[in-house]
């Protein structure tokens, strides 16, 4: 485990794998950390293939300092992560992410696009009821708990996984920095972040415009969301896919329930929701080495 300061604040991260590898970069969704269960293993199979892989707990997840600033919660993640890959020499890189790494990787291509070779998302929320939800587990109970007990009553609040008390369990800096933050600013990033939410006609996906994913220029492939998955929507996959221009749709190499048995499993202490992604390594692994064809108009 290592760390590096961007933006004022740690970011606690690993780099498995050769050190001569290509570089990938592995996100996943929630307040997880990189040691969530399924995370790890799925970056040791891709290093077992030469890969040199980076897992890292984003701001407000894990052993990382708590972070608030930024359009979206998933611009502050891929600034941060812009700048773990420009302070280390890494890139450019291949991006990988899940559920709502796959937002924050879709982002970081948007706005880095010198340091991305390839993209690679899948179980993209999208639609107005996984936007709902989302608004629901980040930011809907933050507003109502900041504004009727401060700093203290965010501390208190019960019931979700990647708590903002269990930051602070996770990394004792975080309570300073929160206090110091204060309740008046932890508002205002809170409704700033709400509105990236807030279902729009013209946004595939939360708090990204549909003319942003279309500038997106670099190899991508998009692994096609679950029959019944409604956190993760079928549809949402086909928009991304049709608004990146070459991306390549695939089907699950997953089971189609995937997302539905991996929560049972969770609930059942007997499995991590990100536990399939292990299915997906060869697939992913034979994209990530197709060689890179050289973009119209460019010299041979």
């Amino acid at each position: 485990m290592a760390e590096i300061e961007v933006n004022g604040g740690i970011v606690v991260y690993d780099l498995i794998g050769p050190e001569d590898g290509e570089v990938l970069t592995v996100t996943p969704g929630g307040r997880f950390s990189k040691d969530y269960p399924g995370v790890r293993p799925f970056a040791e199979a891709l290093a077992d293939r030469g890969k040199r892989v980076l897992i890292w707990d984003r701001p407000n997840t894990g052993a990382s300092d708590v972070q608030l600033y930024g359009r979206s919660e998933s611009h502050m993640r891929a600034e941060t992560l812009a700048g773990i890959v420009t302070r280390l020499g890494l890139g450019p890189v291949v991006v990988l992410g899940g559920s709502g790494g796959a937002r924050d990787s879709i982002v970081f291509a948007i706005e880095y696009p010198e340091l991305v070779r390839k993209l690679l998302v899948w179980s993209i929320v999208g639609g107005a009821f996984s936007s709902m939800s989302l608004a629901s587990v980040y930011v809907l109970d933050e507003i109502r708990t900041i504004r009727r007990g401060g700093i203290d009553g965010i501390l208190a609040l019960k019931g979700k996984a990647g708590s903002w008390s269990d930051l602070v369990r996770a990394n004792p800096r975080n309570l300073q920095r929160l206090r110091d933050l204060g309740a008046a600013e932890f508002e205002r990033v809170m409704w700033r972040w709400f509105e990236a939410y807030v279902p729009k006609a013209t946004e595939a996906i939360p708090g990204v415009a549909d003319h942003e994913i279309r500038g997106i220029d670099v190899p991508t492939l998009i692994v096609r969301g679950g029959e019944a998955d409604i956190d993760h929507p079928k549809r949402t996959s086909f928009e991304v896919h049709a608004l990146i221009r070459g991306s390549r749709l695939i089907e699950p190499p997953w089971p189609e329930d995937a997302w539905e048995r991996a929560q049972e499993a969770r609930d059942a202490g007997k499995g991590g929701i990100f536990d399939p992604w292990l299915k997906a390594v060869p697939t992913f692994l034979d994209f990530i080495d197709e060689p890179v064809e050289p973009a119209e108009g460019a010299a041979p």
